[in-house]
């Protein structure tokens, strides 16, 4: 079996890593990103597929979705940040809702149908650890409440999914990439482990669940 794997945001950081480790396990993986030139010479870098996806415009990823006829892994891993108050004229909520909890669920509707023609799918969303209620929703403007939302989506689709189709959420810790800043601890290949094995988690693997360092984390 290869698995089709769609990975948005891919063209860097952990997206790119969660590309590469899926290619390596045998799928068959499309990279989504919005820039269409560092997003081609990204996946000529690894030997994959290449989309362009921008999720604040939904004819691109219903175009590569229609276009593939869907895909077995969804990995709904592009986010925005923005340090601008909630409060303020030039707050992120619109984008940040649209970008990390609209988006992704688009792609889970047009993906259904494929899932319930196979029987078998797996979706992970890249949460936070500043999206869970258990940890405060720090973090600065929208980031925070987005990916909150993102984990309720994550909770709430267990019971509308077709069977054989898992649907999970993950921290995937403070990663060194361009949105964690250089200081972070954990590298983009430590970030995508958890994700990874949620992608291909088998049949009596969990669903509907928030994890960090493959572990139950607190939502």
């Amino acid at each position: 079996m290869h698995p089709t794997a769609l990975v948005t945001g891919a063209n860097r950081g952990i997206g790119k890593a969660i590309a590469a480790g899926l290619k390596a396990r045998g799928c068959l993986v499309t990279l989504g990103a919005r820039d269409a030139a560092a997003g081609r010479v990204v996946a000529a870098e690894l030997g994959v597929g290449f989309a362009r996806i921008d999720l604040q415009e939904p004819d691109s990823y219903f175009e590569a979705v229609t276009r593939a006829g869907g895909f077995d892994i969804l990995v709904n891993n592009a986010g925005v940040l923005k340090d601008v108050s909630l409060l303020d004229r030039g707050s992120d909520f619109d984008v940040a809702m649209e970008v990390m909890v609209q988006a992704p669920l688009d792609l889970i509707r047009l993906n259904t149908p494929h899932w319930r023609a196979s029987g078998w799918g797996r979706i992970v969303n890249l949460s936070s650890d500043w999206g869970s209620h258990a940890e405060g929703l720090q973090g600065p403007g929208a980031y925070g409440v987005a990916k909150a939302a993102l984990n309720a989506l994550t909770r709430a689709l267990v019971r509308d999914l077709p069977p054989g189709v898992k649907v999970n959420a993950c921290d995937p810790g403070w990663v060194a990439t361009r949105m964690g800043g250089a200081g972070a601890p954990l590298s983009a290949e430590e970030g995508a482990d958890t994700p990874l094995w949620l992608a291909l988690l088998p049949e009596d693997g969990p669903t509907g669940g928030f994890f960090r360092k493959r572990q139950p984390a607190g939502w």
